[in-house]
């Protein structure tokens, strides 16, 4: 009975239909539904998917590469018989390519090949093939850049018009497809080619060769000491093939470094075959941006009421979705039942669609609106796809889903949750680090700073992300990032669990302050404010110092809070801090005495001068203020700027006069005499020197923080402590009997100040992946036996020294020794909370390597193999290193005596040292020259490449962070407190996570101490190439029982955590990438959902506020308001309830395997899509498109900011077509000591060209920019004032600063890049101004004349 009911329900809903239809049909032909596509083009043309799969490959192996030309040499023909379309390329390309990855890797290689993710590298390809061909014009000079074949005036004209030259494909030069440039000449056949291999006195000419990138792709067995020979071509061409394999056999005999770099020339599509071509003729549309369709408020109306353009038709092929429910009907079930009603029930669909659509609903209709879309989302079958769904075509939705009966423990839930962060807010994390989704408040990160952490609140501080500098990441690149790790960590056998265990840590924020631990003997305080008698007026309670006092005014508290203490020599600077002292001001003072020269003396001897203790006499300990004031106003005296012998005694004689018991003068002779004075001053000059601080010349220690020497310094240095010890008095952790150095020293001093090593947020540090290193294949890691401090050769090491050595150069010697005294030190000063670090060693040769050399890497690979537990075998090894640095560095011998003394020299020493002298007495006479250098080269391979260390540069390499050596000294303490800052920083928490490992896959007898050391350094070395946030949040407080998206999937290494308001922008796009992470990296997710309600209008959060006094306002966003009054936190929103969350059409473009025909080789790419958009609405489009781009329409027949679709007559879609006209470079400049270089003019150009583009600094915070495109470019200092004032400065301030005019860019994808520059004036031009009026220039152009 019910079945026959139903079926005549539907015979009388169809026949409404059809009788509707016959009256309307007419009608709702010309009020068909309307579409809109949108489409964002590079300027560039298109470049090959064959090529971009090769770059996408090196990305994640640099030996991928070549094994992916290799394969494709190997198995693919050129006929591409089995490939009938684009689409069956790609896939065959794709096949070759995930054959070559892990499992988990393989969908992530695809998505990111149909994003051309890769293509911009291959456009900088072609401005370097660009430059190698003009460098070298043909005979007949018919070369041309233009594709089209443009005369000279046509490619003059395009030039001028756009001159980065974008898109530009360099012409097939003769007819040839391939070429290889050696510097010195351009090969175009195999057979010149291998003429000039095989005439060697031709291949040596270094200053011709071309320069190498470290994008380039450098063949793993080529000599990089050999000479370089650049393959232009593209992978499939025939030329291709005969250069790589006559490179390849060259460059395994040594004889070249090859490079390659994939071109494919304009001319040579039809020599690569059908899908080597795939891609390049086409234009290049982009992804990964947003569109959104606005309706537009007509309260007024601006319409272009000019005529449509006509003569272009750009109507969308595709066939409409008819998936997609509208009004409550899903007509492709419908047409499913009723196929012989097809027009009458598309009729009755077009109607629906084309009825007016309400922007706005009655209050009621809006009370829990948000609540009803969580309901609608969580009980979907697929959750994603339904909040995608309704977000993105909200407007055409809203009705249904303010009709549906909500469930109370959906609201409870959220509204519970919303207790804990603010209502409407979304935010996302991969694997613990946040991710930045919106635009943040400025005022809101102040905010931050105050806030402090009070249970569940912390969540609401650590969801904002820093404004500068902008991090900018593609969400492909991260996660890729995270499955590589992942699968690098289960190729070391670590089980599944650790794993994701391991990539949930969140590494804590870099420390970039740092206190040098100063207190010693050879401190002289001038003042003590808590004892001396002029200070006794002052108050004596700490609590005074949260008293809120006038800007700029200090607290006069009689307490040593601010110790400013004067590393300086007296020869050179004494009157630094008489002003303040003299005039009371509530600082402690003291200095720090050393002699500028003497330590120069220590650096030349390698810091190994040592002084004796001596007892201080008792008649010169007296007052040393006295004595400053006195050398004060000896040298202001004094015509000289430097302070002289005859000053000092002066100022001692006065100062001593009347306190001494026995006269100045006799004191005086009896310093001379007896050499006390100057053996004080090398104590105190020694002691400086091991704190690091010498190199600075005259530095404060602002309770142990450094800070230059001038008076604003100081006031600066001041005004940066106060805080932190009113928060630490407010917290009771300072009180009156509290002293504050000796609090603030202990709890994270350092013994020694080394800014190589510290980095103060000045120089980006520098980490690699040990861990692909080792699993690339055969590598020297595998190779190294590890020295140990005695008796802990068994103990699980945390910390791993690699010590680069070039064992032909003092300084490397210099470091192997530092490294040896660095494990002697260890074995009775231990490190806090460490369990000790291991030492290996890399032996290189930046020249050719005498046979002592070579002898003495093989007696420390033979000591370290066998002899690595005797307890003397460290002294062994520092006396033979003492003896080789005395015999043959500093002075040359004989060969033949040389080799043989340096032999015996081993034995003598092994047995002196109670080693067993046999094994070097059965290798060292046998050990062949040949293949010790072939080790030494082997291993500078390996640092060049894999680790990035030129030949001849001495480095260290701790647990994966790479610290080369500049000029100042590197002692041992500098491997403890690199020890202890990377310990700390991030190796802890990792060795925590290994410690609690559950071996099941490994071996019972490979797990060795030395195995577990091994897996941290691997591990942790990994980590730190994580480019991602270290803000975290604590998603697990929120409750996601009724209210959430929870996806598990305990095989993923991957998991998302989010809080998403899905009626928000945020909401639409965070949708539609949730979609992707979902279908290419299987993640599980965890997704609260956080919608705005009516109960929102005044949340309030208990949260504790620092400092803030009164009522402050801040605003938060658009809709949300934060007010702070009395410790009371309040969110108000604004928003009006009888408004609509989204009033837009929302799509996030991602590519697809559709994207690719099946019909032909044609690759349309990926474009946005509006089906069915309302006729009656005014529509406004705009772009969402990642910050470094600079879009603009290039196609738009109509006028997007007003889109009246009823006007499209027969034309069914409307289209609109942009063009990514440019990337934006950015960054800020800063002139040392100074501030921003206002005015600065910079240049931006090639080598050949170097000013194409031009920009000046700005005053706010030094910023500029420019318009880039992808190359190789090159900054300048624009000719003129800012070139003759100014030079760049590289480096840190250890004495080694590069000075230059000129930087090198490489811009090789899309995500623009953030250059930060510092400018120093050059010498003799300090106090010249750079912006000068146009008077006083007159002025100087007519001295200029009359002279």
């Amino acid at each position: 009975m019910e079945n026959r009911f139903r079926a005549r329900f539907c015979v009388l809903i169809l026949l409404a239909c059809s009788i509707y239809s016959g009256f309307t049909l007419v009608g709702a032909q010309n009020r068909r539904p309307k579409n809109v596509q949108v489409a964002v083009r590079a300027k560039w043309s298109g470049t090959p998917l064959l090529l971009e799969a090769g770059e996408l490959l090196s990305k994640e192996s640099k030996n991928l590469f070549w094994e992916f030309i290799d394969d494709w040499l190997l198995h693919v023909a050129k006929t591409d018989g089995d490939s009938h379309s684009a689409k069956d390329c790609v896939k065959k390309i794709l096949k070759h390519g995930s054959f070559l990855l892990s499992e988990p890797l393989a969908p992530l290689f695809e998505y990111s090949l149909s994003l051309r993710s890769a293509s911009p590298r291959l456009v900088l390809y072609r401005q370097l093939a660009e430059e190698s061909l003009s460098s070298f014009p043909l005979p007949d000079d018919s070369y041309s850049n233009n594709e089209r074949g443009l005369d000279a005036n046509e490619t003059a004209d395009i030039k001028k018009f756009d001159p980065l030259l974008v898109g530009v494909n360099p012409k097939s030069p003769g007819g040839k497809c391939c070429w290889v440039d050696t510097g010195g000449a351009l090969f175009f056949d195999v057979a010149d080619l291998l003429l000039w291999l095989q005439r060697p006195n031709e291949l040596g000419d270094a200053s011709q060769q071309p320069e190498t990138y470290d994008f380039d792709h450098i063949h793993f067995d080529s000599n990089i000491m050999s000479p370089v020979a650049i393959l232009y071509g593209a992978l499939g061409t025939d030329c291709f093939r005969g250069f790589h394999v006559t490179l390849t056999q060259a460059a395994k005999e040594g004889k070249v470094n090859y490079v390659v770099r994939p071109v494919l020339p304009s001319g040579c599509e039809a020599e690569v075959g059908l899908c080597g071509a795939v891609g390049a003729r086409d234009s290049l549309n982009l992804g990964g941006y947003g569109v959104e369709l606005a309706l537009k408020n007509m309260e007024y109306k601006a319409m272009d009421d000019s005529a449509i353009k006509k003569g272009v038709t750009l109507e969308d092929p595709r066939t409409e979705d008819l998936n997609q429910e509208v009004r409550g009907f899903i007509f492709s079930k419908i047409l499913e039942r009723k196929p012989d009603l097809t027009s009458e029930i598309m009729a009755f669909r077009d109607y629906l669609l084309s009825s007016t659509i309400s922007d706005t609903l009655d209050v009621w209709e809006l009370k829990d609106l948000g609540h009803q879309t969580a309901q609608r989302i969580v009980q979907a079958s697929d959750p994603l796809q339904s909040m995608q769904e309704i977000n993105q075509n909200f407007p055409s939705v809203v009705s249904s889903l303010s009709r549906m009966k909500l469930n109370d423990s959906i609201k409870d839930e959220i509204i519970a949750n919303q207790k804990m962060i603010p209502p409407g807010k979304s935010l996302m994390a991969l694997n613990g680090a946040l991710i930045n989704i919106e635009d943040i408040d400025l005022y809101l990160v102040i905010i931050v700073e105050f806030l402090e952490a009070n249970g569940a609140l912390f969540l609401v501080s650590v969801l904002l992300l820093s404004l500068f500098p902008k991090l900018v990441i593609m969400l492909i690149d991260l996660v890729h990032q995270e499955l590589s790790l992942a699968d690098q960590f289960s190729k070391l056998k670590i089980p599944l669990s650790t794993v994701r265990k391991v990539l949930l840590t969140v590494t804590p924020p870099e420390l970039n302050m740092f206190r040098v631990d100063f207190r010693s003997a050879h401190v002289h305080y001038l003042n003590n404010l808590e004892e001396d008698a002029m200070y006794r007026r002052w108050r004596n309670n700490i609590n005074e110092i949260l008293v809120p006092v006038f800007p700029g005014q200090p607290h006069y508290i009689r307490k040593n809070l601010y110790h400013a203490v004067y590393v300086l020599d007296p020869a050179t600077s004494i009157d630094i801090i008489t002003s303040f002292y003299e005039n009371t001001f509530p600082m402690r003072f003291g200095v720090i005495l050393y002699s500028a020269q003497f330590i120069k003396k220590i650096e030349m001897s390698g810091g190994e001068l040592h002084s004796s203790a001596l007892e201080h006499d008792s008649e010169i300990e007296n007052d040393k203020s006295s004595l400053v004031n006195r050398l004060r106003t000896e040298s202001a005296e004094s015509t000289d700027e430097a302070v002289e012998m005859h000053h000092i005694e002066r100022a001692f004689v006065e100062t001593e006069l009347s306190k001494a018991k026995s006269s100045p003068q006799e004191i005086m002779l009896k310093l001379k005499k007896e050499q006390t004075f100057k053996e004080m001053s090398q104590e105190s000059s020694l002691s400086v020197f091991k704190l690091g601080v010498g190199t600075l010349q005259c530095c404060l220690l602002m309770n142990g923080l450094v800070f230059d020497s001038s008076e604003e310094a100081l006031i600066n240095a001041m005004s940066d402590e106060l805080p932190r010890i009113q928060e630490q008095v407010y917290y009771g952790h300072i009180n009156s009997r509290t002293d504050v150095l000796d609090k603030f020293l202990s709890e994270n001093g350092i013994s020694r100040y080394n800014p190589q090593i510290l980095a103060d947020g000045k120089v980006k540090r520098r980490f690699v992946s040990l861990a692909s290193s080792i699993l690339g294949g055969d590598s020297v890691l595998n190779e190294i036996n590890y020295l140990h401090s005695p008796e802990t050769v068994d103990d699980v090491k945390a910390v791993t020294h690699l010590l680069a050595v070039d064992v032909t150069s003092k300084k490397g010697i210099k470091l192997l020794r530092e490294g040896i005294h660095y494990l002697h030190a260890c074995a009775v000063y231990q490190i806090g909370g460490t369990k000790g670090a291991r030492v290996g060693v890399l032996f290189s040769a930046s020249q050719i390597a005498d046979l002592p050399s070579l002898l003495l890497t093989k007696t420390f690979e033979i000591t370290a193999a066998s002899y690595s537990h005797k307890k003397k075998v460290l002294d062994f090894l520092d006396q033979l290193c003492s003896f080789y640095e005395h015999k043959y560095i500093l002075r040359s011998t004989t060969a033949a005596e040389s080799n043989q003394e340096f032999v015996d020299k081993v034995y003598e020493l092994a047995e002196a040292n109670e080693l067993f002298s046999k094994p070097y007495k059965s290798s060292l006479p046998e050990a062949s020259d040949l293949k010790l250098r072939e080790r030494l080269n082997k291993v500078s391979q390996f640092l060049y490449r894999q680790l990035g260390i030129p030949s001849g540069v001495n480095a260290i390499i701790t647990n994966g962070r790479v610290t080369p050596l500049g000029a100042s000294v590197f002692l041992s303490d500098d491997l403890h407190l690199l020890e202890s800052i990377e310990f700390k920083h991030r190796i802890k928490h990792i060795v925590e996570i290994i410690e609690e490992v559950n071996w099941q896959d490994v071996d019972p007898d490979m797990l060795t101490s030395k195995y577990i050391s091994d897996v941290i350094m691997f591990v942790s070395s990994s980590m730190a190439t994580r480019d991602r946030s270290t803000e975290s949040a604590r998603f697990e407080i929120l409750n996601a029982e009724y209210s959430a998206v929870v996806v598990n999937n305990e095989n993923s290494s991957i998991h998302i955590d989010a809080v998403v308001d899905p009626l928000s922008p945020p909401g639409q796009k965070l949708s539609s990438l949730l979609r992707v992470l979902a279908k290419y990296a299987h993640p599980s997710m965890r997704i609260v959902l956080n919608p705005l309600g009516s109960h929102n209008a005044e949340n309030i959060v208990s949260i504790t506020l620092f400092g803030v006094i009164g009522l402050e306002i801040f605003s938060l966003s658009d809709d949300v308001t934060a007010v702070c009054c009395d410790g009371r936190f309040k969110w108000k929103h604004s928003s009006s309830l009888g408004d609509l969350p989204l009033k837009n059409y929302y799509r996030y473009v991602v590519p697809t395997m559709d994207d690719f025909s099946s019909t032909d080789y044609t690759v349309n790419g990926p474009k946005a899509f509006f089906a069915n958009m309302p006729l009656s609405k005014t529509l406004t489009m705009n772009l969402d498109v990642p910050e470094p781009w600079l879009v603009e329409p290039v196609i738009a027949i109509h006028d997007l900011d007003n889109i009246f679709l009823e006007n499209l007559g027969d034309t069914r879609t409307l289209q609109a077509v942009f063009e990514l006209e440019a990337l934006v470079l950015t960054g800020h400049c800063a002139e040392k000591d100074h501030g921003p270089p206002r005015g600065l003019q910079l240049i931006l150009g090639t080598e050949n060209t170097p000013h194409l583009v031009d920009t000046i600094v700005m005053a706010n915070l030094g910023y500029w920019q420019m318009k880039v495109h992808p190359g190789v470019w090159h900054l300048q200092l624009a000719p003129g004032r800012s070139s003759e004032l100014y030079f760049f400065r590289d480096g840190v301030d250890d004495g080694s600063q590069e000075k230059s005019l000129s930087k090198r860019i490489a811009i090789n994808d899309l995500r623009g890049n953030v250059v930060h520059l510092e400018v120093v004036k050059k010498k003799g031009k300090e106090h010249e101004n750079l912006l000068i009026s146009s008077d006083v220039d007159n002025q100087s152009k007519d001295k200029r004349v009359s002279s």
